[in-house]
């Protein structure tokens, strides 16, 4: 998965040309064509406004450490289903690590599916608690070690299960990589306005559906990129990517986001439990 950010920072550096900077995410254009760049651009940063303080006591869930497949550890926050089950969710968080707010949101799902949900921690637990720090832990993720992180925690999830892949932002982008690194096991990827994938070969290996939760005032992830992804998924994959559009800002649906937006979250959390459902035969 080496390469996935920047090759989408090309992307956006090529199609945004002279845009200024809006209220909305990276609209400014970022020249050097780096994820750190983008991360700690002044944009980009404005459209990830600081979380509200949040106190969440886990009721089912816990953290776990496993070892990641470059032989280091890492962890994940699970929580497990009631009754044993081969139906599993991975939830990728968006840039500020795996906080509070995302294990809230991963004991959420679990409620609703009844599956076992595993919240991936891709930053070896560190946390942002403001907009430089986020941006620097964004920045330096490598993705190799976080290709490394999911990979050892699907074999830590073990063989013949039935996977489905869920994230935000940064998060939504690696939705799309774990649903690759799961192969024939991934039943359903849904991406909330993730980076879209370029490289043709990686898509090629994706084995299930993907839902895009697309945000229309996103100057960042433009429609016409969102578009050619989904087509080069039919094209190489065969799969089918369904873009739902919201007239919303970036990170609409993320409750820690201040301008989180509960209607659209609630039909877009609709949709995407639908394609969910639907995936793992619930």
């Amino acid at each position: 998965m080496k390469h996935t950010l920047i090759l989408a920072l090309a992307l956006f550096a090529a199609t945004t040309g002279s845009i200024q900077a809006q209220k909305s995410c990276c609209a400014k254009p970022v020249n050097d064509g780096s994820t750190e760049a983008l991360a700690m651009n002044a944009s980009f940063q404005a459209a990830h406004e600081v979380p509200a303080p949040l106190n969440f006591t886990p009721t089912s869930g816990k953290m776990i450490t496993y070892k990641a497949a470059d032989g280091q550890s890492a962890n994940a926050f699970i929580v497990p289903a009631s009754t044993p089950s081969n139906k599993v969710l991975i939830i990728c968080h968006e840039w500020w690590g795996l906080n509070d707010y995302i294990k809230r949101e991963a004991e959420a799902w679990q409620q609703e599916l009844g599956v076992t949900v595993y919240a991936v921690d891709l930053y070896d637990g560190k946390v942002g608690t403001t907009q430089e720090e986020a941006g620097a832990l964004m920045g330096k993720l490598d993705p190799q070690r976080a290709s490394s992180i999911v990979s050892g925690l699907l074999s830590y999830i073990g063989t013949g299960k039935e996977i489905a892949t869920l994230g935000w932002c940064m998060g939504g982008s690696w939705s799309f990589q774990t649903a690759l690194l799961a192969g024939k096991d991934a039943k359903a990827c849904v991406m909330y306005y993730g980076f879209p994938e370029q490289d043709a070969g990686k898509i090629k290996a994706l084995k299930t559906d993907v839902l895009y939760i697309y945000a229309t005032q996103d100057d960042f992830i433009k429609r016409e990129s969102v578009d050619a992804f989904g087509a080069s998924i039919a094209k190489e994959s065969g799969q089918k990517m369904t873009i739902v559009p919201f007239e919303a800002v970036h990170a609409f649906a993320n409750p820690s986001n201040p301008k989180f937006n509960q209607e659209a979250a609630a039909s877009a959390k609709k949709m995407a439990l639908a394609t969910i459902k639907k995936g793992l035969k619930l």
